[in-house]
């Protein structure tokens, strides 16, 4: 996985402080069907995985934030018109940790970043967040230290929405 680790984290190194991929003490991924009960599944793996990390006490927040990048994914970075069912699964969690900090990072095949604030777009029915449908940035914002957005180069399409907590 260290290539594949080493895509995917270089797009974080323009919104982190610096770090080098390989001092990733501890990653793991899944890959999310393009279906809502992936929510479940990423939470899932989320508990599983902070509880391996010894880390299970900041599941509330961890779980809270993966649950809105994966919903966001699936409910604005899919086409309408993309089969549901792919071999290759268009949305793929990421957690990676390092001694004082603990990234997640959600990929998916949209190169439009998200927005609270996205005007007046239909999908965005309350686009500063306020309505229940339009809160998940807010959340996210919330509830980590910091998060950001990149779109993805060379082989991998779309971007990655990641949400940094600093650990203890």
């Amino acid at each position: 996985m260290g290539t594949n680790r080493s895509t995917m984290l270089e797009p974080l190194r323009q919104g982190l402080p610096p770090f080098d991929p390989a001092a990733v003490s501890s990653s793991a991924s899944c890959s999310l069907p393009a279906r809502y009960e992936a929510v479940r599944g990423a939470r899932q793996f989320t508990k599983a995985t902070l509880g391996q990390w010894e880390l299970a006490d900041r599941f509330d927040d961890v779980a809270l934030v993966v649950s809105e990048l994966v919903t966001n994914a699936l409910r604005h970075a899919l086409p309408d018109e993309a089969p549901r069912e792919v071999q290759d699964p268009p949305v793929r969690l990421h957690l990676m940790r390092w001694t004082s900090r603990l990234v997640c990072a959600v990929r998916d095949p949209s190169h439009e970043g998200p927005g609270p604030c996205a005007g007046d777009d239909a999908s965005f029915p309350d686009p500063c967040g306020a309505a229940e449908s339009g809160r998940g940035l807010f959340l996210v914002d919330s509830f980590s230290d910091s998060w950001g957005w990149h779109p993805l180069a060379g082989a991998l399409h779309g971007k990655v929405v990641w949400a940094l907590f600093r650990l203890g």
